[in-house]
């Protein structure tokens, strides 16, 4: 199946690395580089998934993962954080704000698509 996937990502080059995995995975890719272009991103189309980082300056990404919760357009929409920091303690806090998957920077490929399958089977899109 061909998804719509939001890649929300500070650092171009590698939002780009990311990107350039999901479409060998075949999946179409949008690029906010930073939370206030998600969020211009987000009034215009909503994605099937969001891969989102979580160190961004400004607003980090769980603040944003929070504001997309209680947003009744994007509440039910997939996130899957993509960050280099692993604690099991950032790990819980993303899963409490909403994430459906967490991944370890940078994602194998295999990984990548394992995460993308699993939180569009457990939330197809509408």
């Amino acid at each position: 199946m061909l998804y719509n996937v939001l890649i929300v990502e500070d650092d171009r080059r590698t939002a780009e690395s990311l990107a350039a995995q999901v479409r060998m995975l075949g999946h179409t890719v949008a690029i906010a580089l930073g939370p206030r272009s998600a969020l211009q991103h987000l009034n215009e189309v909503i994605p099937d998934v969001i891969l989102m980082d979580i160190n961004m300056p400004g607003v980090n990404g769980l603040e944003v993962l929070r504001f997309l919760r209680r947003d009744p357009l994007t509440a039910r929409v997939p996130v899957v954080i993509v960050t280099a920091e692993g604690s099991p303690a950032l790990k819980r806090d993303a899963f409490a704000a909403g994430a459906n998957a967490f991944l370890l920077k940078p994602p194998s490929l295999e990984n990548l698509e394992k995460a993308l399958d699993h939180v569009i089977i457990a939330n197809p899109p509408a």
